[in-house]
């Protein structure tokens, strides 16, 4: 079965990099999850993905903190995730470049679309960092943004739960998995899919997001070619 997208914006939360650690990175982890991509990549697949942080920090860990300030740290933890990523997919003869929403031209690129959607067409992984540059701003609106302006056939939203629910599976053994939810149900619901911002620039740029597992990275591989795996988020609520 060949690729069903042609483009995809990848969201990889922080904690999935974490593997069993829970805090900082996993090398294995990281290997096995870029192994994947990869495999996606070769199939002719452009390839986006934002990065979360919460690894290392969240902007709302500092309770104590300006937020502002907070956030910006967050989005330095989101850098050195995308550093990681990018070695370890260089280390599998992946070409990666890094982009991020505050410049720091010493470690990556500052965002520039044109740029990345150059970089796309030229076969390379793009990895965004920072987030939306802008604090109040989740990595989720990041990937919805990015996979807006670079127009990404799907966001593949990549979490800890391998579909989305009527609640917390594993705290409810009789939780109701869902196939395929429109964007109201998730805004109206508040399914905890990704923030209202995010899933309101969704909606309103009919961009579908695939929620699905990362237990094992080659979902990501699955959900490029189509198969009928996680919850399908479209304007229409179906799959069809």
């Amino acid at each position: 079965m060949g690729a069903k997208y042609k483009k995809i914006l990848l969201k990889i939360s922080g904690e999935a990099l974490a593997g069993d650690k829970k805090f900082g990175l996993d090398e294995e982890t990281l290997a096995t999850i870029s192994q994947s991509i990869k495999e996606v990549a070769d199939m002719g697949v452009e390839i986006s993905i934002v990065v979360g942080g919460g690894n290392f920090w969240r902007g709302r860990s500092g309770q104590n903190m300006d937020r502002t300030r907070a956030d910006h740290m967050g989005m330095l933890a989101t850098t050195i995730n995308a550093l990681a990523l990018c070695s370890a997919l260089e280390n599998c003869g992946v070409d990666t470049r890094v982009q991020t929403g505050i410049e720091m031209r010493e470690i990556a690129e500052p965002y520039i679309r044109g740029r990345a959607i150059r970089h796309l067409q030229k076969g390379r992984v793009v990895i965004f960092g920072c987030g939306t540059g802008r604090p109040f701003m989740s990595t989720d609106t990041a990937a919805a943004l990015r996979a807006v302006e670079i127009e990404a056939d799907i966001i593949l939203l990549a979490k800890k739960v391998d579909a989305v629910y009527d609640s917390d599976p594993h705290l409810n053994p009789n939780a109701k998995k869902f196939d395929a939810l429109s964007f109201n149900d998730i805004l109206g619901k508040e399914l905890g899919v990704m923030d209202s911002t995010a899933a309101s620039m969704c909606r309103d740029n009919n961009m579908p997001i695939l929620v699905f597992g990362l237990d094992d990275p080659h979902n990501i591989v699955r959900a490029v070619k189509g198969e009928r795996i996680g919850t399908l988020v479209t304007k229409s609520g179906t799959r069809d």
